[in-house]
């Protein structure tokens, strides 16, 4: 699966570690940035994230910033783009099952990296349902 991750610098350390854990597992990840730690402004990143999802030139995408807020507001901008703040495992899950989220989106100031690793397996390995859901779905894009 080729996965897009990208967010802001207070997110930095915790992409850099999921980009090795999920090549690890085999996926290609295209790294919007930011490569260093240094202050960003977190759209800078988002919005070419964010197309490459609205293109389906990237299967899914995981952004990362100090709340996932800011992120998601981004994102979500985007017509195809669904992104999802997530927090825990079951919202993970949901995003994908029923919303078909294409993005999650996660606060490195507020959960430890190994949950936010456990979110991001959790997110990529699920599927959407479809069903009653789809016509919900296609209700999204203003």
């Amino acid at each position: 699966m080729k996965i897009a991750i990208g967010g802001d610098h207070a997110g930095f350390q915790y992409k850099e570690r999921l980009v090795r854990h999920l090549e690890d597992q085999g996926h290609t990840i295209e790294d919007f940035g930011p490569s260093t730690d240094g202050s960003v402004d977190y759209p800078d990143h988002v919005h070419p994230l964010a197309s490459s999802i609205a293109s389906e030139d990237c299967d899914l995408g995981i952004l990362i910033c100090g709340s996932g807020n800011g992120v998601a507001m981004t994102a979500n901008k985007h017509e195809n783009v669904r992104a999802a703040l997530c927090w825990n495992a079951e919202l993970a899950s949901l995003a994908r099952q029923h919303n078909n989220a294409n993005v999650i989106c996660l606060a490195a100031r507020f959960l430890a990296y190994e949950y936010a690793e456990t979110l991001v397996d959790t997110f990529v390995e699920t599927t959407f349902e479809g069903g009653r859901h789809e016509r919900r779905v296609n209700k999204i894009n203003c």
